[in-house]
Formats: structure tokens, C-alpha cells, sequence
């Protein structure tokens, strides 16, 4: 072979493996993007012809599924109760990509296209069956569901229930909420209209509230506080630590008083438990500095704060659903401190978040993945796979864990009978969050766990923009859920 028959060999093979490379990072790498790319009009033809599998709720109930339709498309995605379930399902659109909720998720489970249904498709293609996607069975309790939503009503805000053990997440509840069957829609023109006009600003309905909005989360947060406290082992439930009815941010002339006089303790001093009962806003502030910022940091760490929380999902089945990390401010001045300890200033929130700490409290500490899919089925009612409850962190002792479920019950039996339910223990903790210019509103807040004595149920409740007490606005949101959980 001549010298020029070589450089002709290899520039060939060159461009072979060129060719082969290219190939395979398009079918490979970037097949997903690829696929969900919005100007792929083959990809949607393909994927609205396809299908999809069935979103069910824990006893059966479908949330989602698709409908044979005289149409291009050949099947539309319908959604029962589409208000009430939309912060789970999310959305399937003819023009907008699934981006949230199980939709995105579980989407190539959904249409059939994941690794794990390859078997089923090759059945279908040899006995000439309709190719399947798979279902996907939440952990969504639909009475739960119903509650919370029917309690929050035209309220803006959302309610979050997990099973204590396991993590499981039993009702997630966002308003003002919106209709996925005006987005699932054939009709371009109709579909492009509700999306324009669900997505128009801030407040918009299409945002999940209880896990892509962040809140100040007010007292609630004097939990985590009190947990980084009784973690020295310097501090008990009886421990008599600072108060007063007015407290001076460090380095300011600001004061910062209580809502309660019982808040105040006696002579400038109350005890640990009774700051928990009556929200002590001095007493916290102060305590929050003494322990520094290094140890309320690193506890608000270990139960979930400064770190995105996936929920769902796998880039191999979608786009994990996620929650927004809830924030701690990273080294701040002690005037500063004293607000983030008593869940003001720069702590934020989502309400996923706060019931993760309800329920790290309520399950001795050991703070557990929050899930909201049990399991996923094939077509042919295979198990594909199967969750199983996952431990976070270990985020304080068991020991811990009992004095804040004490404390916490003090709440109810001292401060807010009206969150009592007979003949069950609750422990809760409520919170009153100042927003808005000059402090003119409110985010009331409550997190809670029951029964205290055997905890199945951990919740949080967040109603936005009220001009009430936490305790007012979302405590009897919280009571109608746990009333509604324990009587099943």
C-alpha cells in the first residue's frame, strides 16, 4: 500500500469512528434532551401516540391516565380531580414539556421508553399488542389529600402529612392549585392560552408551594434551635434560660419583644420547655447566639436545611422531582443570629422541609427520605421496582427526640387546647412569621406529630400572607389532617 492509500485507509477509518462517536452521543448522551426538546415535533408525535401509564393513588384511586381519542395523537392524558392531585401528577402537554410533578419524574416509565420495559416492548412488537407504559402507585392517601385541600380552600398555601417510620409522604397539598386537563388538551391554541396564563406571575398556580416556594418558617424553626441546645447535653427541658419581655439585637437598638406575656418568664428567666410552650421570641433570640451559629447551622444541616431534597425520579426516568433548599444564613452577626433562631430574617423554608422535622422529631431523631412512589408496575402488573423506606441522617438523639416531643406537647396542653384532639396525644409547634412591607402580614405556620405517644402521622401547615396567628390559620388545618389520618 502506497503512501497515499494510508492517509486515505486512516483519514476513512478517521471518519468512521467520527461517525461513530457522533452517533452514539446522540442516541446515548443526549438522548433525554434530545427526546424532550420542545421543536422535536417526531418525539411528541411519538410520545402524545403513546400509551402512557397510570398515576394511582395508595388504595387505587387514578390520579392520571390515558384515554383513547379519533385524533393524531391517539391518546389524551386525562386527570381526575386534576386540582386536587396536581402538586403529585404534575402535567402532560402537548406543548410544554412535563417539568414537574410525576409526569417528569416518571415520564419514561410512563411512555414505555425506560430500560426496565424493554422486555415488555419487544412482547408487544412480536404479538402485535398496543405497547404499554408502566403505572406508578404513590404513596397518596386520597382522603388526606381531600382534607387538607378542602381546609385550605382559597388560601394561598400549602399542607404536607408523612408517615413517621417510613417517610412516606401521604398528602401534599399546594393553593391556589390549577387544572391539568386545560394543559393535556389537543387543541395547540387552547393548551398555549392556559399555560400563558397559569405561568403569569409570581403567585403563580402551576408553583408547587410545598416544595419550590420558600417561607420564613417562624417559630416552627424554635425546634431545631431547642434540638442543637439539649445536643450539648447542657441543657434540659427545666434548664432556666434568658428571657425578659423585650430583647436588644446585638450591636442595634432594636428590640424585639413576645406575643405573650407568659413568654416573658419570671425575673428575666424561663425554663426551656415553657419558652417551646409560649414561643418565647427573647428567650430563643438569646439562646440562638449563645450556642452559636456553628451549632444551630449544623443541626438545621443534618435535618435537611442547604441541601436540595430529591423526591422522586432519576435523570434514567425523567427529571427528579426536587424540592428548594431551605436556608440558614452562612456565618451571621449576632443581631442577625437572633432573628435566623427565631425562624426570621434569613431563614427560609418550604413546608416539605418543616414537616421533615416534624417528623425527625417524632421518629427519635432519625430523619428519613421523603418519598411519594411506592412502587411501579409494568403492564402485565410485573413489580418493576419497589420502595423502601431510606434513613437521611441520624440528626439527634432518641433522648432528644423525647424532651422536644414533651416540650412540644406543652404547646397543646398549655398554649393551643384548641389544637387538642380527644383522647390523642399531640405535639406540635406553631409559627407566626412577619412578611411583607413593614411587617404588615403574616406566614402562620404549624408543624405537629400524633399521637405524641406513638407517632404515625408527622404534618406541616403554611398559609401565606394571613393576618392571624399561625396558630389561627393553619392550626386547624393540621387538626382536620391528623383527625382524618388516625380514625382510617
Amino acid at each position: 500500500m502506497n503512501k497515499y492509500l494510508r492517509q486515505l485507509f486512516t483519514a476513512v477509518v478517521a471518519l468512521f469512528v467520527i461517525l461513530g462517536l457522533s452517533s452514539t452521543i446522540i442516541m446515548a448522551v443526549r438522548a433525554n434532551a434530545l427526546n424532550n426538546d420542545p421543536r422535536n415535533a417526531r418525539s411528541l408525535y411519538h410520545q402524545l401516540g403513546a400509551y402512557r401509564g397510570a398515576i394511582l393513588a395508595s388504595d387505587g384511586t387514578v390520579m392520571a391516565k390515558s384515554e383513547p381519542v379519533n385524533d393524531a395523537f391517539k391518546y389524551l392524558r386525562t386527570y381526575s380531580n386534576g386540582p386536587l392531585y396536581a402538586p403529585v401528577t404534575g402535567f402532560f402537554s402537548i406543548n410544554q414539556t412535563a417539568d414537574r410533578g410525576l409526569e417528569a419524574s416518571r415520564s419514561m416509565l410512563l411512555n414505555g421508553e425506560a430500560d426496565s420495559l424493554i422486555w415488555q416492548r419487544a412482547k408487544a412488537m412480536l404479538t402485535g399488542a398496543t405497547d404499554q407504559g408502566a403505572s406508578i402507585e404513590t404513596s397518596i392517601d386520597p382522603k388526606l389529600q381531600q382534607v387538607a385541600y378542602d381546609q385550605l380552600g382559597t388560601r394561598d398555601g400549602a399542607a404536607v402529612a408523612i408517615e413517621v417510620s417510613t417517610g412516606r409522604i401521604l398528602a401534599m397539598v399546594s393553593t391556589p392549585s390549577y387544572d391539568p386537563n386545560k394543559l393535556a388538551t389537543h387543541d395547540t391554541k387552547a393548551a398555549s392560552q392556559a399555560y400563558n396564563e397559569l405561568s403569569a406571575g409570581q403567585n403563580s398556580p402551576l408553583i408547587n408551594r410545598a416544595t419550590s416556594q420558600l417561607y420564613p418558617p417562624g417559630s416552627t424553626f424554635k425546634t431545631i434551635v431547642a434540638s442543637a441546645a439539649l445536643e450539648t447535653g447542657d441543657y434540659q427541658t427545666d434548664t432556666k434560660i434568658p428571657a425578659g419581655s423585650s430583647y436588644t439585637l446585638p450591636g442595634t437598638a432594636t428590640q424585639l419583644p413576645n406575643d405573650e406575656a407568659q413568654a416573658d418568664g419570671v425575673n428575666g428567666q424561663i425554663s426551656l420547655q415553657e419558652a417551646v410552650a409560649w414561643s418565647s421570641n427573647t428567650a430563643f433570640a438569646q439562646l440562638g447566639v449563645k450556642l452559636g451559629a456553628s451549632k444551630v447551622s449544623d443541626m438545621a444541616t443534618k435535618l435537611g436545611f442547604g441541601s436540595t431534597i430529591t423526591i422522586d425520579g432519576t435523570e434514567s426516568t425523567g427529571t427528579p422531582m426536587t424540592a428548594t433548599a431551605s436556608t440558614f444564613p452562612s456565618d451571621p452577626t449576632d443581631d442577625k443570629l437572633a432573628l435566623a433562631s427565631i425562624g426570621q430574617g434569613d431563614t427560609t423554608a418550604t413546608p416539605l422541609q418543616m414537616a421533615m422535622v416534624a417528623q425527625a422529631i417524632a421518629n427519635n431523631g432519625k430523619l428519613m427520605q421523603p418519598t411519594l412512589v411506592d412502587r411501579v408496575r409494568a403492564a402485565d402488573l410485573t413489580v418493576l421496582s419497589q420502595t423502601k423506606p431510606q434513613t437521611m441522617a441520624n440528626a439527634f438523639s432518641e433522648d432528644s427526640a423525647d424532651k422536644l416531643t414533651t416540650m412540644m406537647e406543652s404547646v397543646v396542653t398549655e398554649a393551643n387546647p384548641q389544637l387538642a384532639i380527644d383522647g390523642i396525644k399531640v405535639a406540635a409547634k406553631t409559627g407566626t412569621a412577619q412578611i411583607g412591607t413593614d411587617n404588615s402580614a403574616i406566614d402562620g405556620w404549624v408543624i405537629g406529630f400524633a399521637p405524641a405517644d406513638d407517632p404515625q402521622i408527622a404534618v406541616a401547615v403554611l398559609v401565606h400572607n394571613t393576618d392571624v396567628y399561625g396558630s389561627l390559620a393553619a392550626g386547624p388545618i393540621m387538626r382536620a389532617m391528623m383527625q382524618e389520618a388516625l380514625q382510617q
